[in-house]
């Protein structure tokens, strides 16, 4: 079987990996120069496997509403006009209540508990490196009332078998000893022990060439212009330069960029860019530098050691495709590293990005069969997508070839949009 998988990115790359490890003729399409250079290039490392949950939640309008008017806030909201925005937000909206947060979060659980228990194996049989650790996730809390509302997150991950630990000031320090330097600026935390970090584009780009050993083809700089169908299947996908590529199943992975190329072959899916922000920056001294992950509650913002790197990512902007980077779009990632780790690193030569991550307004990724027989969909992951990766490229790989997925993908493919 040939199948055409659209899109490089850390989504696109393992399912193209599963689909030949099956034995597929398997071809991929990217308009960038190389794997893993857009949402997977500089994100925040987290393999956050006990951080699974959507964004839509109960009190998160409040919530969102007081971020607005935060210094260094954690949400960016730029009012353009846009008919498909203003409908993903309210579709967002209707998604914060109790009932629509627990079917929510169980759809979600159940694709990156999956990707943590197949992990391992990926690791195990390509052999490849990613500077990744395995010493768990501390959500850091700055004030006893982020203590005291993390009860509610403890009941969830008990719930769903996500391993913890609840930890005092001392505690924290004895898991990320740096934090001994500013122990007045938080009163405890709550680790998540299963958690894993790596560099997603390290894994990327290893991965591919792993795939391309199996026989894989990656044509890159290659951008997809039309998907061509007819009657209930797809006959081919038309490029800048290729021309027609024909396979007899096709994947998209592309990410924020799908519902572009869906939209017209009448796939209106929700996933909605939202934009996000991070700096790498050199370790300077290891005893003043962070050991594994650390988020900050308050700010909404990652902190995790990559080798002899740090990555400091967060911030939701919602602006539509934007991708610019503006001078003070990086300042709250800055402020917090500064304030955290301030002999960890070297501001001064931090590299600032920004990436555009696939948002579905319920927070679940769309994985699965679509009205034509032979397109598959792996997009939609959000924030999730490197903690989700293996996981959903294993299960829609299996799909593809005709074999039974280990997990149910039922409230997980573009049904429940009714498309």
């Amino acid at each position: 079987m040939k199948v055409v998988v659209m899109g490089a990115g850390v989504i696109g790359v393992t399912t193209a990996y599963y689909l030949a490890r099956q034995g597929a003729e398997v071809v991929v399409l990217d308009r960038q120069p190389g794997p893993g250079m857009e949402t997977s290039y500089a994100n925040a490392g987290e393999l956050s496997y006990g951080m699974t949950s959507p964004w839509a939640a109960p009190g998160i309008p409040m919530k969102a509403l007081k971020w607005l008017f935060m210094k260094r806030r954690p949400l960016f909201i730029w009012p353009l006009i846009s008919p498909r925005m203003w409908k993903w937000g309210a579709q967002m909206l209707t998604n914060c209540t109790e009932e629509a947060y627990d079917l929510n979060k169980s759809r979600m659980v159940r694709v990156s508990n999956y990707s943590r228990d197949v992990m391992p194996d990926l690791i195990a049989e390509t052999g490849i490196g990613y500077d990744g650790r395995e010493q768990g996730t501390l959500q850091l809390f700055r004030t006893e009332k982020q203590l005291k509302a993390s009860k509610a997150d403890q009941a969830i991950l008990a719930e769903f078998d996500s391993p913890f630990e609840v930890l005092d000031r001392d505690g924290c320090i004895a898991a990320e000893p740096a934090l001994e330097l500013v122990r007045d600026k938080f009163v405890g935390g709550l680790r998540l022990t299963a958690d894993r970090t790596g560099d997603c584009r390290l894994f990327t780009m290893a991965l591919a060439d792993k795939t391309a050993e199996l026989g894989a083809t990656f044509h890159y700089g290659q951008k997809i212009r039309l998907i061509q169908t007819r009657g209930e299947e797809v006959i081919g996908v038309m490029t800048e330069n290729l021309g027609r590529v024909e396979g007899d199943a096709y994947v998209c992975a592309l990410g924020s960029f799908g519902p572009k190329l869906l939209g017209p072959i009448d796939i209106r899916l929700p996933v909605y860019p939202v934009k996000g922000y991070s700096v790498t920056l050199p370790v300077t001294d290891d005893a003043f530098a962070p050991q594994s992950t650390i988020m900050d509650e308050t700010h909404k913002v990652a902190i995790t050691r990559l080798g002899d790197r740090i990555r400091v990512a967060g911030t939701a902007e919602i602006a539509g495709y934007s991708n610019k980077l503006g001078p003070h779009a990086t300042d709250t990632v800055r402020h917090v590293i500064g304030d955290l780790f301030p002999k960890g690193g070297d501001l001064d030569r931090a590299e600032g990005w920004t990436g555009l991550r696939p948002m579905t307004p319920d927070g679940t990724p769309v994985l699965g069969p679509t009205r034509y027989r032979n397109l598959y969909l792996n997009t939609g992951h959000g924030t999730l997508g490197w903690t989700m990766a293996a996981g959903s490229g294993r299960a829609v790989a299996d799909l593809v070839m005709g074999k039974k997925p280990e997990i149910d993908f039922d409230g997980l493919t573009a049904a429940r949009y009714g498309i």
